[in-house]
């Protein structure tokens, strides 16, 4: 049996305050059920655009990237959650004339099947929705996440036959120099074609560099965001892709038209020339792990030196 003591004077005993852990604003269930409303809704419009996309993806190789950014974004999403738990809510009528104007591109898109418009137009309606629902600030807090699904969607047509026959000649030009400078067999440039003793060597849109460009811009970003704080260094790295790109494409095509003399046109053909593509990105991601490491080493000199100036 215990027996309870009461202070003398008469007043109530005073408990020690026991410690809650923060709490943080959580979605009201009504607004939780109707962002899911919301999200269905979305996912039904976009059906047809979506399926096309992953589609894509799934059948050519040089596009999937396509896979990974989604996923990458949500991971983002949910890395900085308590940041965008933190993000003072104000939400803007703005956001139905973004909807409104990202709904008609993807309905002229359609009459025009225009692939590109169709799914760019999906970005609109997202950020038309954060905006509605949640405000200006909310957009600002996903920024990155938001910007990394552009590199889900393949460059429309128009775009990609203007850049890549002059990242075809470009290939072929530094191909060429660098077999004139090693001098092993004369080489002869006509075009993006360089013709060789024994047979003629094509560089075809598929070994422009574009492609690859893009897949290692997506890895670029990624592992910038990782790896790296100061975001003058992570734009830094994503710059570097294009001079890797070009210079490890042309590097392809000198081993493709070495190979090709000394072992014959089929060496550059079927699984080899997989190979040396797929070689070709691994030695370029190595590359730029390179870059990054000789950027945050040289730095680190400089910074060391202004200390001990």
């Amino acid at each position: 049996m215990s027996i309870l003591q009461t202070p003398m004077d008469g007043t109530d005993a005073q408990t020690a305050p026991v410690a809650s852990p923060p709490m943080y604003p959580t979605l009201p269930l009504s607004a939780f059920w109707r962002t899911c409303a919301i999200a269905a809704c979305v996912l039904i419009v976009y059906a047809p655009v979506l399926s096309h996309l992953v589609s894509q993806w799934w059948r050519e190789p040089d596009y999937s990237h396509g896979f990974l950014v989604p996923l990458f974004s949500a991971y983002v999403l949910w890395r900085r959650a308590d940041v965008l738990r933190k993000v003072a809510l104000k939400p803007s009528w703005m956001g139905m004339a973004i909807l409104g104007a990202s709904l008609s591109v993807l309905f002229v898109g359609s009459l025009g099947a225009e692939l590109f418009l169709q799914r760019i137009s999906l970005l609109g309606v997202l950020v038309g929705l954060i905006v509605w629902l949640w405000g200006w600030a909310m957009v600002r807090a996903a920024a990155f996440p938001l910007a990394l699904l552009l590199l889900m969607i393949p460059l429309p047509g128009v775009i990609y036959f203007q850049v890549v026959f002059p990242l075809q000649i470009l290939a072929s030009r530094l191909a060429t120099w660098v077999l004139h400078a090693i001098d092993l067999f004369p080489v002869l440039r006509e075009g993006n074609v360089l013709v060789l003793p024994s047979t003629r060597l094509e560089v075809a849109e598929a070994c422009s560099g574009l492609r690859s460009l893009l897949s290692l811009l997506t890895i670029a970003a990624m592992y910038a965001y990782l790896a790296e704080k100061n975001n003058v260094i992570r734009w830094i790295l994503c710059l570097l892709v294009v001079p890797i790109a070009v210079v490890g494409n042309a590097g392809r095509v000198v081993f493709a038209a070495i190979s090709a003399e000394l072992a014959g046109a089929s060496t550059v053909e079927g699984w080899s020339h997989f190979l040396s593509g797929l070689f070709l990105f691994f030695f370029s991601t190595l590359l730029l792990l390179l870059c990054h490491s000789l950027i945050t080493e040289t730095l680190r000199r400089v910074a060391s030196l202004r200390r001990h100036a």
